[in-house]
């Protein structure tokens, strides 16, 4: 089973009527991705993996904003940093520019940086640098089990 039908079914299982797409043009980032999308930067449900004292966690915030690495800190416990390429496909199961914030090989704590809330509809990834998940900011909490909170500096 190929990566995008691994999230489809995910998803069938648990939000039956969200629909991953797979699209012909790389949506690997931010910029990217609203290109072949047609929507604005912010819209893209950018997902990052950062370290902290040996743990992992997963941010997911509007693809127009920084991260306050100070908010970080202070929600890691301690000094962050962004995890390596290797890191991340091994934590995730996905590569960088495709990280799904749902469907993990082990689970991983996910917050969900309240910048995604200016919109209706945003654009996670779907497993691969040319795929894409329309969700609301209420169905990404859902699936993800994601906490809510304010991480960016831009907000």
């Amino acid at each position: 089973m190929d990566v995008v039908a691994r999230v489809q079914a995910y998803l069938d299982e648990r939000m039956p009527g969200l629909r991953a797409m797979q699209l012909p043009a790389d949506t690997s980032t931010a910029e990217a991705a609203a290109q072949a999308l047609g929507v604005e930067v912010g819209q893209i449900a950018k997902t990052l993996l950062f370290k902290s004292k040996g743990c992992y966690l997963l941010v997911v915030a509007a693809g127009d904003v920084r991260m306050d690495l100070r908010q970080l800190k202070q929600v890691a416990g301690g000094k962050v940093r962004m995890a390596s390429a290797e890191e991340v496909t091994e934590l995730t199961g996905y590569p960088v520019g495709g990280v799904c914030p749902f469907a993990l090989p082990r689970p991983l704590p996910v917050y969900l940086d309240e910048s995604l809330k200016r919109y209706e509809v945003v654009f996670a990834a779907a497993g691969t640098a040319n795929s894409a998940l329309p969700i609301t900011f209420a169905q990404l909490q859902q699936v993800t089990g994601g906490v809510p909170c304010r991480l960016a500096a831009d907000t």
